[in-house]
Formats: C-alpha cells, sequence, structure tokens
C-alpha cells in the first residue's frame, strides 16, 4: 500500500539530536513506489550555545550542523525527555518516557548492565522494519544489553571481572529491530572498552584492573574492566562515521534506518589528531568540531549518492552539555555551551534538555524556516507513524506527538494541550504545559550547579513557575502569583504519570515497580495520584 503513497525517495534524521507529512505529500506521491530512507544522528552532551546557528558567539564554527538548519527548519523550542542520556535514548526508539519503565527512574545504565528495552515493545526500529526498511544503529547504545556471567551471580550489581567477553549478548539492539548494529555498549567513559558488531565483542581482550593499567593503554577519564587491544579512544567518532557511510552506500538501493548515536562531545574528550587544538577554544570546542565533521561526511556521502534532495536530515543532542567540559575555561573566552539557558547536562533548568534541533528535507521542506512549536525527542516514531500512513496501537509512542506539519509551518495537532515532561538525574520531576513550565527544586533536581547564573532564584522557593514565552531563561518565578496555574499544572503532571501515557488513547498505566526502585519522587503531586 506504502508503495502507492509515497513520492519519497529517501529520508534522512541527524539528532545532537524528527519527520513530517501531510496529505498532499501523500497524494503527490502516487508517482513514485520507492519508500523513504531515515536516518538519525544524536550528538552527546552538546547543548545549543555549542551550534553557531543558535548561538553565533559561539567560539568554534558548525558549518554542516549550521547547513542542515539554513536548508530546513530550525526548531527553537525543543527537548529531550531527560536530562541524561540512556532516558533521552530511550524515549527517541519507543516513543515513550523512560521513567514509566520498572528499573529506570532516575540516572544512566552501566556498559554491562541488562536490556531496558524488551523484545516485544515497538521501537522505532522494529516499526520500520516491518515497512520493509534495512535497519542500522551505528554508535554509542547505552540501553543495556544481556552479557553472559563467568560464574553465576544474583546481585543486581555486575561486576565486570565476571562477564564472559566471548559468548554472543543477547538482547542487544538487534533483538531490538535494528539488522545490524556495530558501537560500544555504553559511553566511552564506561568499560568495557570494545567495538561490538552485531551480538559479537570485536578484538583480543585484556582486564584493565586499575588506574595504572588504563594509563598504559593511554585511555583517560575511563573505568577499569574489559578492554580490546585493538581499541583507541580517539579512534572510536572517526570509526562510526566510516562505518555509518560505509553501510548507506552498501544499502543505497533499498529503503533503510539508520540511527547514529554518536559518542561526541561526552567525555572523556578525546578528538583525533586532525582536531587538537583546532577550535583555539579547548577540547570540548575541538571535539565538537569534529562532530561537526562526522555530520558533515554524511551529508558527503548523501550528496555524492544523489539522495540528498530527498532525505530528510535530524540533528539533535541527547541532553546539554557536561561539567567535564570546562565551563569556567570557556566562560573566560565568552563561550557558554548552554548558550542563554540556565542549568547544564542532568537539570530540570532549560540547559538541561533544550537542545537544537534540526530538520533539512530539499524536495518537501521550504529552508530557511524557524519553528517556535513545542516538541519533543520521543516525538520521532509518532512523526515517522503519520508519514507513513501508519496506525499506532494504544502501548505504542505512548508519550509521541507528530511534529510532521511544523515542517510545512502548520500547527501540530492539539499542541495547546500537551504537557511535556522534564526528569532530572537525581529523577526529579518537571512539566511544561503550553507556556507554562512547573518545577520543584530550587537546584533544579540536579546536584549539578549553574555554569552561567551564580544565584539561585532569588526568593528560594521549592515550587518555581516560569512564562516560557517571556522568561525562557527563568529569572521570575511566578509561582506565588499564578497559584491556580501551579494547580492546574501539578494536576496536569499527575494525569501523565497515572494515565500511562501522555497523549490519546486509552489509559494504561507503567510498567510494575521494580523491587527497590522507588516511584514517587515527588511527594507535591501525590495528593493528585
Amino acid at each position: 500500500m506504502l508503495n502507492k503513497i509515497f513520492n519519497f525517495k529517501f529520508i534522512v534524521v541527524i539528532i545532537a539530536t524528527s519527520i513530517t507529512s501531510n496529505v498532499s505529500w501523500a497524494q503527490a506521491g502516487k508517482r513514485n513506489s520507492k519508500k523513504p530512507n531515515i536516518i538519525y544522528i544524536l550528538a552527546d552532551d552538546m547543548g545549543p550555545g555549542d551550534v553557531m546557528l543558535y548561538n553565533k558567539d559561539s567560539k568554534f564554527p558548525t558549518p554542516n550542523i549550521d547547513r542542515i538548519g539554513r536548508e530546513g527548519v530550525k526548531f527553537m523550542d525543543a527537548h529531550t525527555s531527560s536530562g541524561v542520556c540512556t532516558p533521552t535514548r530511550y524515549g527517541i526508539l519507543t516513543g515513550r518516557y523512560s521513567w514509566r519503565t520498572s528499573t529506570l527512574k532516575k540516572g544512566v545504565l552501566g556498559g554491562h548492565s541488562k536490556h531496558l528495552i524488551p523484545a516485544d515493545r515497538t521501537t522505532l526500529a522494529s516499526l520500520l522494519q516491518k515497512e520493509g526498511y534495512k535497519t542500522a544503529c551505528v554508535g554509542k547504545w547505552h540501553l543495556g544489553m544481556d552479557w553472559e556471567f563467568l560464574q553465576a551471580s544474583n546481585s543486581t550489581r555486575i561486576k565486570a571481572n565476571n562477564v564472559n567477553m566471548h559468548t554472543p549478548i543477547k538482547n542487544g539492539p538487534n533483538a531490538n529491530g535494528f539488522d545490524y548494529y556495530y558501537g560500544i555498549s555504553a559511553s566511552l567513559n564506561m568499560n568495557p572498552h570494545v567495538f561490538i558488531k552485531n551480538d559479537k565483542a570485536q578484538g583480543t581482550f585484556e582486564y584493565l584492573k586499575d588506574q595504572d593499567a588504563l594509563a598504559k593503554r593511554g585511555y583517560i577519564g575511563a573505568k577499569p574492566g574489559w578492554s580490546a587491544k585493538e581499541f583507541e579512544q580517539d579512534q572510536v567518532l572517526p570509526t562510526f562515521t566510516k562505518k555509518t557511510c560505509e553501510w548507506i552506500r552498501e544499502n543505497k538501493d533499498e529503503p533503510f534506518f539508520v540511527y547514529m548515536p554518536l559518542n561526541s562531545p561526552h567525555s572523556p574528550i578525546v578528538p583525533s589528531k586532525n582536531f587538537l587544538n583546532k577550535s583555539g577554544l579547548n577540547d570540548h570546542g575541538d571535539f565538537c568540531m569534529e562532530t561537526d565533521w562526522a555530520i558533515g561526511q554524511v551529508l558527503k556521502t548523501l550528496d555524492e549518492l544523489k539522495i540528498a534532495d530527498n532525505t530528510i536530515v535530524v540533528f539533535t543532542s541527547d541532553n546539554g552539555t557536561s561539567p567535564k567540559a570546562g565551563f569556567p575555561v570557556m566562560a573566560k573566552k565568552g563561550h557558554h555551551s548552554s548558550w542563554i539557558y540556565r542549568g547544564m547536562k542532568g537539570t530540570n533548568w532549560e540547559g538541561g534538555h533544550r537542545m537544537p534541533f534540526l530538520v533539512r528535507w530539499p524536495n518537501k521542506v521550504k529552508a530557511g524556516q524557524v519553528s517556535d512549536q513545542l516538541i519533543c525527542t520521543t516525538d520521532m516514531m509518532a512523526t515517522c507513524a503519520e508519514l507513513l500512513g501508519i496506525n499506532l496501537t494504544d502501548n505504542e509512542g505512548e508519550d509521541s506527538v507528530s511534529f510532521l506539519p511544523a515542517l510545512q509551518s502548520k500547527p501540530i495537532k492539539n499542541i495547546a494541550e500537551r504537557a511535556v515532561v522534564h526528569h532530572s538525574d537525581k529523577g526529579i520531576f518537571s512539566v511544561r504545559y503550553g507556556k507554562w513550565k512547573l518545577m520543584f527544586d530550587n537546584s533544579g533536581g540536579s546536584n549539578r550547579t549553574d555554569p552561567r547564573k551564580d544565584e539561585a532564584i532569588k526568593d528560594n522557593a521549592s515550587i518555581l513557575l516560569f512564562d516560557m514565552d517571556n522568561d525562557a531563561t527563568e529569572d521570575v518565578n511566578l509561582a506565588s502569583k499564578f497559584p491556580e496555574i501551579v494547580e492546574k499544572l501539578k494536576k496536569k503532571l499527575a494525569e501523565v504519570i497515572k494515565d500511562g501515557r501522555s497523549t490519546e488513547g486509552k489509559k494504561i498505566g507503567n510498567d510494575p515497580i521494580g523491587k527497590g526502585i522507588k516511584w514517587k519522587e515527588l511527594n507535591v503531586v501525590e495528593d493528585y495520584l
């Protein structure tokens, strides 16, 4: 049926950092039977101030990222579903908030953590796979996979020296809809320090038991554990780039979906030698420039294959910049990774989750657009579903809203009634509803300090209400002035929590709470739960 509907050759989605549709496009598609291809590229710990298209005062260039926005749509009010990476990645692939799971109520997973996404849950990849797509994930997974133990263990804490590196890994990306996977299991600072191809760790393994052993291998900012002798930290990003471009070339004649979650510019900050000292700022600036280069290589591949015009490219980041980037050093030189916003990675302040979000599709999307509509990184699934004419079931994409209309400067359906939930690294909620944002913690729900504003909100209140249309920098707390709005947003947040979804559909609740896991991180909404 889709072969009769769409006039698309290829769609690519890149995210730092989703897609579009409407009836006229579908009708126009009757002339072509080729389904769209999709590539989604996600930067790691790269704030809006690290992209020159957003921050004209950035101290390093990002021409390839900027190109995506100049040739398409720049979203100004786009948010990740969390201030840290594992929850955001879960949301991108499932269209669902990660705090609805049994285990991930706060924080992130480790390199040997068990799988978070069950094989029977629909993901963006499995949704497209059912539509005949070739699917690939190249990059940092960080959603858990099941390693075999050397010795039986009942402990919930997985010890690296008890992991068998030679046997096939179960319930990884291949179990979640990806035909091909090449990447690392978690962040580059976490063990194991190895590449994984599909379900097999690659290389000759050695156990690095302490920091001295890591130093001898030339590793920085890493944890002891298993390593492959062939693994080099500064070659991870170039390898991901090469593997992605090769896979695209090999599969250019078939409809495909590529999810490319980068390891950069997350710590350890390890730009390759071609980018060392290139920014004139610091190593974070160098690594951001190499990130931009990687994206440029993908765009170049599309151009060379002559598939760029009918390709959607989306770029975003999984959360704000980490303090490892060196905020004080960069600030002295006039660079602010959080741009104009308060906060950073991990926080519920805007700098933790309001990210660059750029979408390009030359054949269908007018260049140079700027959208102020509210979107979230959970929205990719619903966007792809609308694009392909797929009806999601009640337990698919529970927190996903299609932003397809926004690519033609049209209003997103029911956007005025949409609530977007923010979640900090400590598991603290905040909620955005229309122009209003409600927070329950003066610290931003995190122990991380503010990189730009040393002073907390002056009244030191625990309930914070901001008018995001007029105060996106979160300077003026309006909670005492609008108590009725505070109560309205409390009720809305409680509704989103208990219903198991934030979109229209059957109320299905959340996954059963795992042993020892707290659900109610916020007593301020308990009266409504």
